[in-house]
């Protein structure tokens, strides 16, 4: 994602009256904000503008937010932030399972969402900066192709599997180091740096969902091994191409 100067933000919670002034403070805050009060307008807006991040109520009536969360990620590489309560931890375990790249537990400061905001916006416009070496266009690796140039991951027939930005990084870090088992923390420092390793609680999750998108067997994976009491490593052999 190359991110505009004015970040595009999607608020979507159907509580005006936690929706406006947030999307008040976050205009000040440097921010364009679009605003929706349920899923159906806010597909209508990820359709008719380019967004950069959504912040994503969990809790509204009709389709909720997993569910837009979930959509969003088969359609899309829009970075997500979930905004939850906290009696809501299963199902913020599932919006980090499908996809979800951060998430707020209400009530929440707007000052720490716009720096959580802050820290996954750079960590999406930072993953396709650092791709443009002449040497790294693209990895091939047991019968998938990582397009830096385009951030897309392609299987045998062409067909692009959609990325979040957050998987994306930790592929893209795995397949520049084949076979070296890195732990979790070396992992946040790679794909986020040191400053973001505070707001991450996803690196296994994303694992998860890596392994669901390109190992035949998930539960028996053979691509991204567990290295038990380092980290994880992949596997495979790897070609720059």
């Amino acid at each position: 994602m190359a991110m505009a100067e004015t970040p595009h933000l999607l608020l979507v919670d159907d509580e005006r009256s936690i929706r406006e002034p947030l999307a008040q403070y976050l205009t000040k805050q440097g921010f364009r904000v679009t605003q929706s009060g349920d899923a159906e307008s806010a597909r209508a807006r990820l359709n008719a503008y380019s967004i950069d991040l959504v912040i994503l109520d969990i809790m509204m009536p009709g389709e909720d937010g997993l569910s837009l969360c979930r959509h969003i990620r088969a359609t899309s590489e829009v970075p997500v932030i979930l905004l939850t309560a906290k009696a809501e931890e299963t199902d913020r375990i599932v919006g980090l399972e499908i996809g979800a790249d951060d998430y707020v537990t209400k009530p929440f400061s707007p000052r720490e969402l716009a720096a959580r905001i802050k820290v996954v916006l750079r960590r999406a416009d930072s993953g396709g900066a650092r791709q443009n070496g002449p040497d790294a266009s693209a990895f091939s690796f047991a019968g998938w192709v990582l397009k830096t140039a385009e951030r897309a991951l392609v299987d045998r027939e062409g067909v692009t599997v959609a990325l979040s930005s957050g998987e994306y990084n930790l592929l893209h870090v795995l397949v520049t180091r084949p076979r070296q088992v890195l732990t979790r923390d070396q992992l946040l420092d790679l794909t986020q740096g040191r400053e973001a390793a505070a707001f991450d609680r996803a690196i296994d999750n994303q694992v998860s969902r890596l392994r669901k998108k390109i190992e035949p067997d998930p539960k028996n994976p053979q691509i991204i091994k567990t290295v038990w009491g380092g980290g994880y490593t992949l596997a495979a052999e790897v070609t720059r191409l």
